[in-house]
C-alpha cells in the first residue's frame, strides 16, 4: 500500500514539474517555443549585439510580415506577404548559413480584405514538426507543406471570416489536429483539421451572446473590433485532463481539444481584441484580456459559465495588449504596448517592480539562463535579470524594429526584424 502511494506521489510530482518544464533543444516549433511560454534552458546567448557585433549572418526577407520564425533541425521557416496582401508566401532558410532553401508563393488573393497598417497580411506564425510545416494567413489561406520539398501537401481557403484589421492568431498543433481560430467581425469560431489531410474534424462556434444584435434583422447593429480576437491558444492540464484555453471576444473559453466541446466560459463583457497568448502555472491561467486593460489570474477548474470567483486576482496597472506575459518560477514579467515593464508575484498579483523601458512593444519576451529579453518595435532589445530586483544587463540596437517574437535553437538566438532575419553569435 505504501509502495503504491509513493509511486503515485512520484508520478504526481513528475506531472506537476512537467507543467513548468523549461526546454532547450534544436526545435523551436511554434510561436513562443516548444513549451508555448517563451522559456528555454539555452546557455550562452549573447547579452550584447549590434549591426557590427555578434551577428553570424543576416538575411533580408521581402514583404511586410510580423510572423515569428519556427525551427526544426537545420530549417527556419517564416511566412511573408507584400504590403498589398495579394501574394502569400512561405520561406525556408538554412539556420547555419542563412541561405534560402525554399521560397514558395503559395496563394494569390485577388481582392485582399482590409488590413490595418499596424498589422500585416502574414502575422500568424507557422507551426512545424518533423517533415511538415503548417502555415496560416487567416481566412484567405491555410496549408501544410512538405519541409523537404517545399511542396503543398494540402490547403484550405474556404473558411469565411472578416478579419477586419488583418489576421493574428497562430495555428496550433495538438496530437493529430491542427487548430485554427477565426474571430472576425462577422463570424467567431474555432476549427480543428486533421493535420495529415486537412479535413475538418470539428468546428465550434463561440457561445457568447453579443448585446448589439438588431432584433428585427438578427444582424449586428455594428461590425468591428467588438467581436474580434487575435490570441493563440494554449493547453492546460486541469485535474489530469487537457483543456484548450482560448481567448475570444467578450470571453475566455476552455474546450476539449479532441472534440471541440466547450467545457467552460468565463465572461468578460465589453473586452475584445485580445492578442496575447495565455501562460499557465501554479494552477492558474495568466491572461491579458485585451481592450479592457486587465490581466486576470484564472482558476481553470469548473464547468459551464464560470463565476467571477474563478478570477483569483486582477491587475490593471501595466497590462500588455500584444506582447504575451512571461512566467519564470513565481515571477510574472509583462511589458505593455507603451514600453513599461513590470514584475508581479504570480500567486498574488502584487507588483514587485515597475520600470519604463521606452519604445513600443509587440514582440513577446523570452527567458534564458536567468535573464529576460525584451524586444521593441524600433529594434532596441533590453536584457534584464529575471529577479525580484530590477537589474539591467544590456541595451542593444539592431535593425528596423521587432514585431515578431524571437526563436532559439541549439543555444543560438534568431531574431526577425521588420525586414531581416538574424542569427546572433556568442559573446
Amino acid at each position: 500500500m505504501i509502495h503504491r502511494i509513493l509511486i503515485s506521489l512520484i508520478c504526481l510530482a513528475a506531472t506537476w514539474c512537467s507543467t513548468f518544464a523549461v526546454i532547450a533543444e534544436t526545435n523551436w516549433n511554434n510561436f513562443r517555443g516548444p513549451n508555448d511560454q517563451g522559456l528555454t534552458t539555452a546557455k550562452g546567448l549573447p547579452l550584447k549585439w549590434g549591426e557590427k557585433k555578434n551577428i553570424a549572418w543576416q538575411k533580408e526577407i521581402a514583404g511586410k510580415a510580423w510572423s515569428s520564425p519556427v525551427i526544426w533541425g537545420d530549417q527556419i521557416w517564416v511566412t511573408t506577404a507584400p504590403l498589398e496582401g495579394n501574394k502569400l508566401s512561405a520561406i525556408c532558410i538554412d539556420k547555419n548559413s542563412g541561405k534560402i532553401v525554399h521560397n514558395k508563393m503559395l496563394h494569390y488573393v485577388p481582392g485582399p480584405q482590409y488590413c490595418h497598417p499596424f498589422n500585416s497580411y502574414a502575422s500568424p506564425s507557422p507551426v512545424i514538426e518533423e517533415g511538415r510545416v503548417y502555415v496560416s494567413f487567416g481566412s484567405p489561406y491555410n496549408a501544410c507543406l512538405d519541409t523537404k520539398t517545399g511542396e503543398v501537401v494540402w490547403e484550405r481557403s474556404d473558411y469565411v471570416c472578416n478579419h477586419f484589421r488583418g489576421p493574428g492568431s497562430s495555428p496550433f498543433l495538438y496530437k493529430n489536429l491542427l487548430i485554427l481560430h477565426f474571430d472576425g467581425s462577422d463570424h467567431q469560431y474555432v476549427v480543428a483539421l486533421n493535420k495529415e489531410t486537412g479535413k475538418e474534424v470539428w468546428k465550434t462556434t463561440r457561445s457568447v451572446e453579443f448585446d448589439d444584435i438588431d432584433e428585427e434583422t438578427g444582424k449586428p447593429k455594428r461590425e468591428g473590433d467588438f467581436r474580434k480576437a487575435f490570441s493563440t491558444p494554449v493547453i492546460a492540464e486541469v485535474n489530469g485532463k487537457p483543456l484548450l484555453i482560448s481567448l475570444g471576444s467578450n470571453a475566455l473559453y476552455a474546450y476539449e481539444p479532441e472534440t471541440g466541446k466547450e467545457v467552460w466560459r468565463l465572461d468578460a463583457p465589453g473586452v475584445h481584441s485580445g492578442s496575447c497568448r495565455p501562460v499557465v502555472g501554479h494552477g492558474l491561467l495568466f491572461v491579458p484580456m485585451g481592450s479592457g486593460g486587465k490581466l486576470w489570474a484564472v482558476n481553470p477548474e469548473g464547468k459551464g459559465v464560470l463565476p467571477e470567483s474563478n478570477i483569483v486576482w486582477r491587475y490593471d496597472e501595466v497590462v500588455p495588449k500584444r506582447a504575451s506575459p512571461l512566467l519564470v518560477d513565481d515571477l510574472l514579467f509583462v511589458v505593455n504596448d507603451a514600453g513599461v515593464a513590470a514584475c508581479l508575484d504570480a500567486k498574488t498579483g502584487k507588483r514587485i517592480w515597475r520600470k519604463r523601458l521606452g519604445g513600443n512593444f509587440s514582440a513577446s519576451p523570452i527567458y534564458a539562463d536567468g535573464n529576460v529579453y525584451f524586444f521593441d518595435e524600433d529594434g532596441k532589445a533590453t536584457v534584464i535579470r529575471a529577479a525580484r530586483n530590477y537589474e539591467e544587463l544590456a541595451v542593444n540596437q539592431l535593425g528596423d524594429g521587432f514585431m515578431a517574437s524571437p526563436a532559439i535553437s541549439d543555444d543560438v538566438l534568431y531574431l526577425r526584424s521588420r525586414s531581416h532575419l538574424y542569427r546572433l553569435a556568442g559573446d
